[in-house]
């Protein structure tokens, strides 16, 4: 069962879910530290990069089946114009302002 995004525990990774899902740029983009870094199934990608082809450009969306750790890690079914459906785990690393440091995503 998909949990409703205004349901999920922590306010950044609530921000960030919508962001893709409403595919605001601007908003995921203001959610990001300054530095943030992400990784794609174990390896770091360059951020801006992976975010313009893996989302926006793609049309990604989430649908969170479940999450854990304070709402930091996700199991959501992720879609996009390139890869289709799958099934995939999320962390996240949230800093002391609120804004995400890191996130990790992979099939799960």
């Amino acid at each position: 069962m998909t949990i409703q995004i205004t349901r999920l525990s922590d306010p950044a990774v609530r921000a960030f879910v919508a962001a893709v899902n409403n595919h605001d740029r601007e908003s995921f983009m203001a959610l990001l530290a300054p530095g943030a870094t992400m990784a794609d199934d174990g390896s770091d990608r360059d951020l801006a990069d992976w975010v313009d082809r893996e989302i926006f450009s793609s049309h990604g969306h989430m649908e969170v089946d479940n999450e854990s750790n304070g709402g930091r890690s996700l199991i959501a079914r992720y879609s996009n114009d390139t890869w289709g459906e799958m099934r995939t785990r999320w962390s996240f690393t949230v800093d002391e302002d609120g804004r995400i440091s890191r996130f990790e995503t992979g099939q799960a």
